[in-house]
C-alpha cells in the first residue's frame, strides 16, 4: 500500500499552481514530493563505529577500573583474567556496543536527527538532481524544463533547472519561492508551501521565458509522490 505524504486537496493546490504558472510562460515545471531522500546507512555505521571504538578506548584508559567493576559483579569468585582474556572482552563489548547503536539507528528520525545538516543538504540535492536527470532533463524542446523537489524528513527542498533556465537564471533568484515554500511547510502545509512557490517561480519564469505561440505542455502538471 503507497503511502501518502499529502492529501487530495494538496494535489489540486499544487496542480492548479503549477497549470497558472504555465499560463505565462514556456517554462515547465514539475514538482516533487518525498518523504526522504536517503537512508543514511553511512551515517549509522559512523556512529555505531565512534561510540563502539570510545567505549574499548575508555576501557584500556582504566583498566582498573573495570577490572574492579568486574570482581564487584562476580562478588569476588570470577578468576582473574589473563591479557588475552581481558582484551577479549574489551572487543566483545566493543561489539555488543557497535550492535547496541546500530539498532538504536535503525529508528529513522533518530538518524536524520544526527546526521549533520551539510551532509543532508547534499544528499536531497543529490536526489533531486537524479529525479531531475530522469523526469525533466532535456524533455522540453527549448530546455526549458524545472524541477521543484521536497523532502519532508530532511526538511529539504531544491529546484533544479534545465540549462536554458539555468543559463539566464541565478540559483539565487529562486530563494524567494523556497523561503515561501518551507515557510509553509513548516507550519505543516506543504501542499500550499508548494503552491506558493510554484506561483513565485512562474513569476521568475514568464519574465524570461515568456509563453510563445506554439508552446505545448510536455512535462506532467500534477504533483508526484515518491
Amino acid at each position: 500500500m503507497k503511502v501518502s505524504h499529502v492529501s487530495e486537496a494538496d494535489h489540486g493546490l499544487v496542480t492548479a499552481a503549477v497549470a497558472a504558472a504555465e499560463a505565462h510562460t514556456s517554462g515547465e515545471i514539475v514538482t516533487v514530493i518525498a518523504g526522504q531522500s536517503n537512508d543514511y546507512d553511512d551515517v549509522a555505521l559512523v556512529w555505531a563505529s565512534v561510540l563502539a571504538f570510545l567505549a574499548m578506548s575508555v576501557i584500556a584508559l582504566f583498566p582498573e577500573f573495570y577490572q574492579g567493576l568486574y570482581d564487584r559483579l562476580t562478588g569476588g569468585w570470577g578468576h582473574e583474567l589473563t591479557a588475552n582474556q581481558w582484551l577479549g572482552t574489551v572487543i566483545a563489548i566493543g561489539v555488543l556496543k557497535w550492535i547496541g547503536v546500530w539498532l538504536i539507528l535503525l529508528w529513522r528520525p533518530l538518524r536524520i536527527a544526527l546526521t549533520p545538516r551539510a551532509i543532508l543538504a547534499a544528499r536531497v540535492r543529490v536526489r533531486a538532481v537524479d529525479l531531475f536527470k530522469v523526469g525533466a532533463e532535456a524533455k522540453t524542446l527549448g530546455r526549458t524544463g524545472v524541477l521543484l523537489y521536497v523532502s519532508l524528513r530532511e526538511h529539504r527542498a531544491d529546484i533544479v533547472a534545465d540549462d536554458a533556465i539555468a543559463a539566464k537564471v541565478a540559483p539565487a533568484v529562486w530563494g524567494d519561492a523556497m523561503e515561501a515554500l518551507i515557510e509553509q511547510v513548516r507550519q505543516g502545509k506543504p501542499g500550499a508551501g508548494m503552491a506558493e512557490a510554484v506561483r513565485r517561480m512562474g513569476i521568475v519564469l514568464a519574465e524570461h521565458f515568456p509563453k510563445g505561440e506554439d508552446n505545448p505542455n510536455e512535462l506532467p502538471d500534477r504533483l508526484i509522490e515518491i
